[in-house]
């Protein structure tokens, strides 16, 4: 025991030096209170360079003491039985050191604080500056960028080039416009004086040079193309005269809105289908969303399989809906959706005089759905005029959406008419508005409202993208189940007209039947064939009494039967069409416009303006009508524009070939051969027909030189 006890004795002796020792080498309380008496970082910065101990400066002696506190604590742990003072002593000190820290890490959070709202204010006093430099910074990169992709191969990036080049024009175009709009507007005030006080002349003067231009070009293109482009004007001028016997108040039509909205459709149409560079524009405008489409497929594999196209319809055809439909989104929250859409707008409402509302929707129906594009000016809506209420169902019943146009390029259809066609339809749907029910009172939205768009309820980038795709749930959903029960019906009516008709010894009666003499008149007024006008005239029955979506399908078989080269004919049904056809129908088929979907547009408005209800459907059915005839009036535009190109150049590559003695085993010849002899009708001996008014003996020369399977040459009449 005392061996143990002097054991005991020696150990608590040893400890008690060590305490001692480490206490020695701390900070006096003097110098801690000096230190920690101080109100901010700055003066604890002073404080310290005043304090030194024994150890050196005050920042090595604060080191120290933590060393020895870790130390002692350490200590403390291995202490075998310390008395009851040692522990109180022990602990008044922990709560010392811990007070002292606190305030010490009170100091540092304020002096931080104090640094971070300096930098706060000097960027705030100088965000203009700072935001220059950034966008300065991004655009100088950018630009450096497309110089050293034109550098490197121009014609590879003359897309950007010019997507570039535009781009900066409308931006300076803004910014110079938002600043000296009010010296703009005095600066052209003498010229618009004057042109109100000498207009009475000069609108007959400018109205007659119009249509004596417009009578000389169809007579120089009617001799060079033939007679079907005046068939086509015939048809549009029928359409307005109608357009003008029917109208809610004939005597009050303005006349403005009309010939400008006419005039932009075969300006546009002009531009796209008939120069050089607006063709190719379109060519690969087409090319570059249907390209932009096919990235769908990364998606869709990936859910369905690898076997995904086996379900075109569910699995490739629907999923583009989705995908369009989270990149107009993300368009949206970026603001060039709106952008756009106030442009075209403003255009239209400048040109042809239409209301803001008109205008806005109509623009933006380019881009969006019946549904959708209303939204633009929801809050305006309960003020519209019937009138403007009337113009706004029929631009959405004329136009299709630019996030629809995926699925109809994936039947086969060309994706450069389909965008014609979107852009073509809404200045005519105003035009067409305005002659059919024209405006009788004063609107009561300014342009300055009607502009204003909400940039949507997104957050950042990626929960727009969200939004998007899940706002396309129930338009993916709708068309799915429209199309099961439409296509259902539709074997359902067929069924039941032929055995209606087979009590009659008629079972061939169909609705394709009742449909093709019923529009029949309208397809042939388009300028169609008089032996396709029926094949047409089945088409706009389905989009009429169905959707567009069952009219497109049954024309992209029809282009593909062309495309194969088969028979014409076969046990006297007629299967395809010529490519004039195939495109007039493109255009006439390229709008909302059917009875299925009259009930949603209702339900639409009327849930937007509830105390409008009676008004929406009061008009609705003439929209229908209205935006029906809007896309014939587009058709009939694309009629006298349009020209097959494989029929106008092959009447020369002929001529040129069969005539002179040429080579006849070319590209050119062999490619008009074949579109020849794919469009000819052969009923037997003596009974042929050639194809796109080709001659018998073109018929026949490309007969000797391809030797068909498909005809017999012996039938061709010398």
């Amino acid at each position: 025991m005392p061996e143990s006890c002097d054991c005991h004795l020696s150990v608590s002796e040893g400890y008690e030096q060590l305490r001692a020792m480490l206490v020695t080498h701390r900070i006096t309380l003097d110098q801690r209170e000096k230190f920690y008496s101080s109100t901010s970082p700055y003066d604890n910065a002073n404080a310290q360079e005043e304090v030194i101990t024994q150890y050196g400066p005050l920042t090595h002696a604060l080191k120290s003491e933590e060393q020895a506190m870790h130390e002692e604590e350490a200590l403390n742990d291995n202490h075998p039985g310390p008395n009851h003072f040692e522990l109180d002593q022990t602990g008044g000190d922990r709560k010392h050191r811990n007070a002292t820290y606190a305030k010490r890490r009170k100091a540092v959070l304020k002096y931080l604080e104090r640094k971070y709202g300096m930098i706060q204010d000097f960027c705030q006093k100088h965000k203009t500056t700072l935001r220059y430099i950034l966008w300065g910074t991004l655009l100088a990169g950018y630009l450096a960028m497309v110089i050293a992709a034109c550098g490197l191969n121009f014609h590879r990036a003359l897309p950007l080039f010019v997507i570039t080049v535009a781009a900066i024009f409308f931006v300076v175009w803004d910014h110079f416009m938002a600043k000296y709009d009010h010296r703009i507007e005095e600066l052209l005030s003498p010229g618009r004086r004057f042109l109100d006080s000498h207009w009475f002349w000069l609108k007959w003067v400018i109205w007659s040079s119009l249509i004596l231009g417009v009578v000389f070009w169809l007579i120089f293109d009617t001799a060079k193309l033939g007679k079907w482009q005046l068939v086509s004007f015939g048809g549009l001028i029928v359409y307005v005269i109608l357009l003008f016997l029917f109208s809610k108040h004939p005597t009050k039509v303005h006349w403005r809105p009309v010939f400008w909205g006419i005039g932009l459709q075969f300006l546009l149409g002009l531009l796209i289908l008939r120069t050089g560079p607006g063709l190719r524009a379109s060519q690969w405008l087409g090319k570059q969303v249907h390209t932009f489409l096919e990235h769908t497929d990364a998606g869709a594999s990936f859910v369905f399989g690898e076997n995904y196209t086996d379900h075109y319809l569910a699995f490739k055809f629907l999923p583009m809906l989705v995908f369009f439909s989270a990149v107009t989104s993300m368009l949206y929250y970026l603001g060039l959706m709106q952008w756009i859409i106030r442009k075209i707008g403003w255009l239209m409402l400048v040109t042809m005089g239409s209301s803001p509302v008109e205008s806005v929707v109509a623009a933006g129906n380019i881009f969006v759905g019946y549904t959708e594009s209303p939204l633009l000016v929801q809050p305006y809506i309960q003020h519209a005029t019937r009138s403007e209420l009337h113009a706004i169902m029929t631009a959405g019943f004329a136009t299709i959406a630019g996030n629809v146009l995926g699925p109809y390029i994936s039947f086969g259809i060309s994706p450069a008419h389909l965008l014609t066609a979107s852009v073509m339809s809404a200045p005519a749907s105003l035009a067409v508005a305005k002659l059919f029910w024209p405006e009788t009172e004063t609107p009561k939205t300014t342009l300055k409202d009607a502009m204003k768009m909400e940039m949507g309820d997104s957050r950042n980038l990626l929960e727009a993208a969200s939004y998007g795709t899940s706002s396309s749930i129930s338009l993916v959903a709708n068309i799915a189940v429209n199309m099961i029960a439409f296509l259902a019906l539709l074997s359902f009516v067929n069924a039941a007209l032929s055995w209606f008709g087979n009590m009659f010894d008629y079972p061939q009666l169909s609705f394709e039947l009742i449909c093709s003499y019923i529009f029949m008149p309208f397809s042939f007024m388009m300028g169609v064939d008089w032996q396709d006008s029926f094949m047409v005239a089945k088409l706009i029955g389905y989009k009429t009494f169905f959707t567009e979506f069952v009219a497109y399908e049954r024309l992209s078989k029809l282009v593909d039967l062309r495309k194969e080269a088969g028979p014409k004919f076969v046990d006297g049904v007629q299967q395809y069409m010529s490519i004039r056809s195939e495109t007039i129908a493109t255009y006439a088929l390229c709008g909302f416009g059917s009875v299925s979907s009259l009930g949603l547009a209702i339900s639409t408005l009327t849930s937007m303006a509830p105390s409008r209800k009676r008004d929406i459907a009061a008009g609705a059915v003439r929209a229908l009508i209205a935006g029906t005839i809007a896309c014939f009036m587009t058709a009939c535009i694309a009629g006298i524009l349009s020209s097959t190109p494989v029929d106008i150049t092959c009447h020369h590559i002929f001529e040129n070939t069969f005539a002179s003695g040429l080579s006849q085993n070319t590209t050119d010849v062999v490619s008009c051969c074949q579109s020849l002899l794919s469009s000819t009708v052969a009923v037997g001996p003596g009974e042929v027909i050639p194809g796109g008014y080709h001659s018998l003996s073109s018929l026949k020369n490309c007969c000797e030189l391809l030797k068909p399977s498909t005809l017999n040459c012996t039938w061709i009449p010398d």
